[in-house]
């Protein structure tokens, strides 16, 4: 135990921002979705390969995959990686990641699209824990959508 005092914001938790991703980016993806249902798929593999960090890349590649284990596995890496860009961005395991910001959608978009998919695996403890997740980013309800 300890004597030194917790500093808690009167508003609640912190909110997160991710910056806005490399716009070059954001074109290529937004290309990619316009190509031939058949070919799409594989322009936005190409849109990731070239920028493994773009989680709307990795949402995109979950919505366009197979249900099951080939869609688990997209929302998956793109999960990780939002992860991995929420704490480069201050994000210390809690606090809130708002639909309503833009730059955060293809985060929560694979969160939602793993919970989903967990699910279809049966994976259900990572399901649960998933959806849970995505109301306590934003409780709002705001991303609630991406659920059904």
């Amino acid at each position: 135990m300890t004597n030194q005092s917790v500093n808690l914001s009167p508003g609640g938790p912190p909110d997160t921002q991710l910056p806005e991703f490399d716009p070059e980016a954001i074109r290529l993806l937004s290309v990619a979705l316009t190509v031939d249902l058949d070919k799409r798929r594989d322009a936005v593999c190409a849109v990731v390969a070239k920028y493994p960090t773009f989680l709307d890349g990795w949402a995109s590649i979950g919505d366009l995959s197979d249900s099951g284990i080939e869609a688990y596995m997209a929302y998956r890496v793109g999960y990780h990686r939002g992860l991995d860009s929420l704490r480069a961005n201050s994000w210390r395991g809690s606090g809130f990641v708002r639909w309503r910001c833009e730059s955060n959608r293809g985060f929560l978009r694979c969160l939602a699209g793993l919970a989903k998919q967990a699910r279809i695996v049966g994976e259900i403890s990572e399901a649960v824990r998933c959806e849970h997740f995505l109301i306590q980013c934003d409780p709002s309800g705001e991303a609630n959508h991406l659920l059904q």
